[in-house]
């Protein structure tokens, strides 16, 4: 490994660092606007230059490799001097907006030119002026603060395999857009506002409506896809004004979907936040004791086996664990947690797992995706495969329709005999993914959620065994379920699925239509079919009025993502917290504690009274929830079901990115995405936003 000195100290780093990452591993702050860590070296802003001995002039720290002997100076006084010129130089025409600047309090150019500004300018001359770009309903320019790092450009290109973005001209004349105006197609653009150092581009929907030092930050998790990506609520009062993406390495890196970060202006419509009880055929609010007594008065006397309850797709841990320890209690064996009816077998969790991890995708050598897009279902998953794709030596194959992904793949076809082909190992991609040292698949909800399900999950496990895409002697196993529902693995993990003649999801709303089920519960599941319930007696707890609260004869205000303290376990089988950022409006309370409110009142209380004896509850029903942020191996064993298969096509379950949940149905952003953006088609199950 190379040894050099920077400012009199020898180090010894990596062969292959540039001297601003070897000064960074030393605690030496090197200025930057246009170097990003997870972006290709641009060296355009110059603020990073150093002083090297027996170098004809400075060099850019960002640009320059370590190199045997070199003799680097950091913080010379003609080093400073240096960076003074360059600062003198971008504030030239950058306009004096920082009062009325969203990036305000957190702009990289107000912190630099603090250390390396001038109080005053020399140059007289009129300040150049840039027409300002549309680029769709998310993000807001002002190209005249632009200084030209281009890392936009390099996310839109690199990251988001986008590319719309790019710079025209030269020198003072060069300008950044996309040369014919159009809306912005990525479902990552929304980090093009973190990255940009200025603010030329800063979120449309939060404009002119917080200061950064007003908001209270709370640390939690996204639950709007089943990645799990780490995240900053920021809230004003009981507001959540913004998200924005946290770092984590494991799951998200620093990148969030735009629907994570945009669709938080759906938490504050179409609330409910009171009870209701349907009097002669009209939902009419009510007191909590009052909807407690219409529940208790329906199931009096009835019998547990007519009884059922479905979780949601945003249904936390806890909740869930309450309502299934209700339902036993109530004697009822038929609760699910898969409202899509998906052939997950319950009973052997590295079937149910993205068992690579999400990190893991970077050390695949071959993949095989069935069913699935994740580019509308994962796009923070789907940047990790576009990552490892540009690595090169990655092999893809799509069994599924043929989608963009914003990377090149083998389209094997669309049938269920392809699958069948690389079982037996004939099909040319088997032999390709038999050769691969750490092949992996990734089947999606579109192939599970389909009638044959169960044969295509077997069919699956069997192409991962005659490919040998599990190694337990290296410690891979390739097999992977990339679900869409965040609740899904944690209902999954605490048994929320029908045990012995409990009926799944399907034989519930087929019991309920034909009347062998009187009451359903419904703890947020909005995406089944209402008219399929009958006449049954619908129990609906939640937090928005989505089609689930338009169905019901008593509806139980629940809390939001952002409004408890809850537990979710992520598509790699990760278990994370959110945090109570903002309380629930109005009458609304935390999920469990209403059904645990309601359990009192039934006569069969549970036996847990706080969320530690809660928590201690899941625990003993499944040892992975003891270890937060940590993803344990699952141990391979047979799985799968059996049945004939179809001949119809496979591909996704999403058909608009924008409208997947009650929350992002009820934001008016993402009823704009979902209209103006091309590709985005009308959600058939939602309301209207």
């Amino acid at each position: 490994m190379p040894k050099l000195t920077i400012d009199g100290i020898e180090v010894e780093v990596e062969p292959g660092l540039t001297i601003l990452q070897a000064c960074e591993q030393m605690g030496i702050e090197i200025p930057r606007f246009c170097f990003h860590e997870r972006l290709s070296i641009a060296g355009n802003c110059r603020m990073c230059l150093v002083h090297m001995e027996r170098a004809p002039k400075p060099i850019a720290s960002c640009a320059m490799p370590v190199g045997e002997g070199m003799v680097i100076e950091t913080n010379t006084p003609e080093v400073r001097q240096m960076r003074k010129g360059v600062m003198e130089f971008l504030l030239i025409n950058h306009p004096l907006d920082c009062p009325i600047c969203d990036q305000g309090g957190e702009c990289d150019l107000q912190d630099q030119a603090m250390g390396y500004g001038h109080d005053r300018s020399r140059y007289a001359d009129n300040k150049r002026a840039v027409k300002d770009k549309d680029l769709g309903p998310l993000i807001e320019t002002m190209m005249t603060r632009c200084i030209h790092c281009t890392r936009c450009i390099r996310f839109a290109t690199e990251i988001a395999g986008v590319q719309e973005l790019g710079a025209t001209g030269r020198g003072e004349h060069m300008e950044v857009g996309t040369y014919v105006e159009k809306a912005l197609t990525s479902e990552l653009s929304g980090n093009m506002i973190d990255l940009c150092p200025v603010g030329a581009l800063t979120s449309k929907p939060y404009a002119f409506t917080a200061r950064s030092w007003e908001l209270k930050k709370t640390e939690s998790i996204d639950v709007l896809d089943a990645v799990g990506s780490n995240i900053r609520v920021d809230t004003r009062g009981a507001e959540v004004m913004r998200i924005l993406p946290r770092l984590n390495e494991e799951v998200n890196e620093e990148w969030i979907s735009d629907k994570t970060r945009f669709a938080c202006d759906g938490l504050k419509r179409q609330r409910l936040d009171q009870p209701y009880v349907r009097r002669d055929g009209k939902l009419t609010p009510a007191t909590w004791d009052e909807a407690f007594a219409a529940v208790a008065k329906r199931l009096k006397g009835i019998d547990g086996k007519k009884v059922a309850a479905l979780a949601g797709d945003l249904a936390d841990c806890e909740s869930m664990m309450a309502l299934k320890d209700l339902m036993t209690a109530l004697g009822s064996p038929h609760f699910d947690c898969r409202q899509d009816g998906a052939k997950l077998d319950p009973t052997v969790r590295a079937g149910y797992l993205f068992n690579s991890t999400i990190a893991g995708i970077e050390h695949a050598d071959a993949c095989l995706l069935i069913g699935t897009n994740p580019r509308l279902e994962a796009p923070v998953l789907n940047s990790r495969l576009r990552k490892r794709f540009l690595m090169r030596n990655f092999p893809i194959a799509v069994v599924g329709t043929g989608d963009d992904l914003t990377y090149d793949y083998d389209h094997l076809g669309d049938d269920v005999e392809v699958l069948k082909s690389l079982a037996n190992g004939r099909h040319k991609f088997a032999k390709v993914m038999k050769r691969a040292e750490k092949a992996m698949l990734i089947l999606g909800q579109g192939a599970l959620a389909r009638p044959d399900g169960g044969g295509i999950l077997s069919l699956a496990r069997d192409i991962a065994e005659a490919c040998s895409l599990v190694n337990d002697k290296i410690g891979w196993n390739g097999f992977n379920v990339l679900h869409t529902a965040a609740a899904r693995v944690g209902g999954l993990d605490l048994g929320f699925v029908p045990a012995g003649k409990g009926r799944d999801t399907k034989a519930i709303l087929d019991g309920a239509g034909k009347g062998a089920v009187d009451v359903v519960y419904l703890l947020g599941a909005d995406e089944i079919d209402m008219d399929r319930l009958g006449e049954a007696f619908v129990i609906y707890q939640g937090h928005h009025g989505d089609a689930g609260a338009h169905r019901a004869d008593v509806i139980l205000p629940g809390a939001a993502y952002t409004e408890k303290n809850a537990t979710y376990v992520n598509t790699e089988g990760r278990v994370q917290r959110t945090r109570l950022a903002a309380f629930p409006p109005g009458e609304a309370r935390e999920d469990w504690t209403i059904i645990r409110a309601l359990s009192a009142i039934l006569e069969c209380p549970l036996a847990f009274d706080d969320a530690r004896m809660l928590r201690a509850r899941m625990v003993e029903t499944n040892a992975a929830f003891i270890n937060v942020d940590e993803v344990a191996p699952a141990a391979w064993k047979p799985f799968g079901g059996n049945g004939e298969l179809g001949t119809s096509a496979l591909s996704s379950p999403i058909e608009n990115f924008y409208m997947t949940d009650p929350i992002s149905r009820a934001s008016v952003t993402m009823a704009k995405c979902s209209d103006l953006l091309p590709g985005a088609e009308k959600d058939k199950t939602g309301t209207d936003g």
